[in-house]
C-alpha cells in the first residue's frame, strides 16, 4: 500500500519541513506540492493524490475554500490541515479532516497523523489477492503467482527475484513496479532492495546502527530493514 501525498502551503520553508518529516515514512509517496490554492487545484485534477496536507491562510483561495471545492470531486482526497492558526480547527473538521497539525510541526504529532492515515487507508483497501494474480513472463509462457504465496522480492543485478516457499522467479519488473502491482496486498518496502509480505513475518531482530533484520515463515533468509522504515513497519505488524 502506498499513500500518495500532496503538500499545499504558500511558505516554502513550511513545505520543505513537512516534506522532510513525511519522507521518513515509506508508505507515503509525496507526488506534488503547490504554493497556492489555485495552483494546487490545477495539479490535483491531474494528479489525484490520496491525501492533501493543506495550509489554511493562503492568498485568494484559502485552505478552507479549497477543502470545500475538493469535497465536490468524485473521489475527494483526505485532508490534513497544517497551519499556524489554531482558531480554525472547529471549522476545519466540518470538512472531515483526518487531522489538524499546528506549526511549528512536532515530529511526534506528525507521526500520529501518519498512523491515522495508515489506519484509514488500510480500512479502505480492498484485498484483491484472492482472485488476481501476478503475471511473470517465463521462457515457456506466462506464470501466474498468487500474491499470498510470495514471501519477499529483492533486486538482483538487472533482474528482480520473486521468492515463494517453493520457487524463485525472475522478472524485468523493478521493485517499484512490483510495489505498485501489489499495493492492495500486505507488502512493505523494508529496504531499497527488498519488498516483504507482512503476513509472512515471524521475527524482527536488532542488527546495528538502528537497523533490523526480519525472518519469514517458509524461508531461512534474513531480510534487512533500514532504520528509517522500522517505526512504520512496527505500526503495521503490531496490535
Amino acid at each position: 500500500m502506498s499513500i500518495r501525498v500532496m503538500i499545499v502551503d504558500d511558505e516554502m520553508l513550511s513545505r520543505e519541513e513537512l516534506k522532510h518529516l513525511l519522507s521518513q515514512y515509506s508508505m507515503l509517496e509525496i507526488v506534488a506540492e503547490a504554493d497556492s490554492g489555485e495552483r494546487a487545484l490545477e495539479k490535483m485534477i491531474a494528479i489525484q493524490p490520496d491525501v492533501v496536507f493543506l495550509d489554511i491562510e493562503m492568498g485568494e483561495l484559502s485552505g478552507l475554500q479549497l477543502a470545500k471545492i475538493l469535497q465536490q470531486m468524485k473521489k475527494p482526497p483526505s485532508i490534513v490541515f497544517a497551519t499556524a492558526y489554531p482558531n480554525y480547527a472547529a471549522e476545519a473538521f466540518r470538512y472531515e479532516a483526518v487531522d489538524y497539525l499546528l506549526k511549528p510541526f512536532d515530529e511526534q504529532q506528525v507521526g500520529e497523523t501518519v498512523e491515522r492515515l495508515i489506519r484509514k487507508f488500510a480500512e479502505k483497501t480492498e484485498v484483491k489477492t484472492a482472485t488476481r494474480k501476478l503475471a511473470i513472463e517465463a521462457n515457456d509462457g506466462i506464470v501466474y503467482v498468487s500474491p499470498a504465496d510470495i514471501l519477499f522480492c529483492f533486486r538482483k543485478e538487472r533482474d528482480t527475484a520473486i521468492v515463494t516457499a517453493d520457487k524463485t522467479y525472475y522478472t524485468k519488473l523493478t521493485l517499484k513496479d512490483l510495489e505498485q502491482k501489489l499495493k492492495d496486498g500486505f507488502f512493505f518496502r523494508t529496504h531499497k532492495s527488498y519488498l516483504v509480505n507482512l503476513e509472512k513475518v515471524e521475527q524482527l531482530i536488532p542488527w546495528f546502527n538502528g537497523a533490523y533484520e526480519l525472518t519469514l515463515s517458509g524461508s531461512d533468509e534474513k531480510i534487512p530493514v533500514s532504520r528509517n522504515y522500522v517505526k512504520t513497519l512496527r505500526q503495521h505488524l503490531e496490535l
